[in-house]
């Protein structure tokens, strides 16, 4: 059955936008964390694939998104397929990096492709500040252990250029309300679904002999792409974009906390005081008014 075009549409207005980026911010990569775990029993393509494969079916009898491609006009077709394919090259690059690289390095990266998109729209010097300061935090993250592995590094870079796509995608997607935005979403992913079939099918076939397989690589397509992703379509529709791409900076602070709970990676000092500073700059940053 459908969502009523109400629904999402009151969710959003009825909490405060920055409590929807909070939920997108822990599962984003608390779902990664479960999915690093299941690397070595389904492979990274095949836990890439249930991902992106639990997220189409989920949405598909919610959103219709054979609809929703039916009656788009030929321009918002064209963001359906963009979003779709940002969404299955991100994922999956994603964790071919995690593969490799911590998962608050792999964050930090992340954020270092929204500073152009954190720049546009900031229009005083407490919000330059604010990013001065999420960016010093982010390197200090970084230090110099990216050039410890080239390939990790690539994977991870292009993660986070698809992750500024996903940004300024996601964002026209919500532009008509958070119910629209995710009716879009759905249709992406279905689209995404298609284009990480015959890349992913393969591994994550060896899953299907086991129940417990499969119902892990469930959970980590709920907690990796449903939630977080609805979760920012409701955040988008009331935040601009510029502000949005800022509160990406506590995405490393959340990963590093989450990375040292679920994989042992314990942070540094030097961690900490990156994460201090990327969540100062936060905190001082003064939201514009959304359109």
């Amino acid at each position: 059955m459908p969502l009523p075009n109400t629904t999402l549409n009151r969710a959003a207005e009825a909490v405060p936008p920055h409590v929807w980026f909070g939920v997108s911010a822990i599962f984003h990569y608390l779902g990664p964390s479960f999915a690093v775990l299941l690397f070595p029993a389904v492979g990274v393509l095949g836990v890439a694939w249930f991902r992106i494969a639990t997220a189409a079916i989920f949405f598909a009898p919610l959103t219709r998104p054979w609809r929703t491609i039916r009656q788009a006009d030929p321009r918002t077709r064209l963001l359906l397929l963009g979003l779709g394919a940002c969404l299955a090259i991100m994922n999956t690059s994603f964790y071919l990096a995690l593969e490799r690289l911590p998962m608050s390095l792999v964050a930090a990266m992340e954020f270092v492709g929204t500073i152009a998109v954190a720049l546009y729209g900031l229009r005083t010097r407490r919000n330059l500040l604010a990013l001065g300061l999420a960016v010093i935090g982010v390197f200090v993250l970084i230090d110099l252990k990216w050039t410890t592995d080239p390939l990790g590094l690539f994977w991870a870079s292009l993660n986070g250029a698809l992750f500024v796509g996903y940004l300024i995608l996601g964002h026209k997607a919500a532009r008509d309300g958070a119910s629209g935005g995710v009716e879009r979403l759905g249709a992406a992913m279905a689209i995404a679904f298609v284009i990480l079939v015959p890349i992913g099918i393969a591994e994550a076939v060896r899953a299907f002999g086991a129940i417990e397989l499969v119902l892990a690589g469930i959970a980590v397509g709920i907690c990796s792409s449903v939630i977080p992703y609805v979760s920012d379509q409701l955040a988008m529709s009331r935040l601009p974009r510029a502000t949005f791409a800022l509160y990406l900076a506590i995405l490393p602070a959340t990963a590093t906390l989450i990375a040292a709970i679920m994989l042992a990676q314990i942070p540094t000092r030097q961690d900490m005081l990156g994460i201090a500073l990327v969540m100062a700059g936060v905190a001082l940053h003064t939201p514009a008014r959304a359109p």
